[in-house]
């Protein structure tokens, strides 16, 4: 019998708040916007404005708290060597 294992439904929120960030960000930018210039502006302001409703863009992205967006960048950002 195999042991169990334990998963932190964080881990799991975390992977689908990036997964949906890329998603958003490949859409902005197939729509000729600059991602990353876009999704600042939304983090920074909170208008989802920022953000195209091309392709439920909008949606996707303002499903999640700004801060927990930000929180799970920076930490993938200081967590890579």
């Amino acid at each position: 019998m195999e042991n169990t294992k334990i998963y932190d439904s964080n881990e799991f929120q975390n992977e689908y708040v990036a997964i949906t960030v890329k998603e958003v960000a490949n859409i902005l930018e197939e729509k000729g916007y600059n991602p990353v210039n876009q999704i600042v502006g939304y983090l920074m302001s909170g208008d989802p404005g920022y953000i195209s409703s091309y392709k439920e863009a909008r949606n996707k992205l303002t499903t999640f708290d700004r801060t927990k967006i930000l929180e799970i960048l920076v930490e993938d950002f200081l967590t890579k060597k």
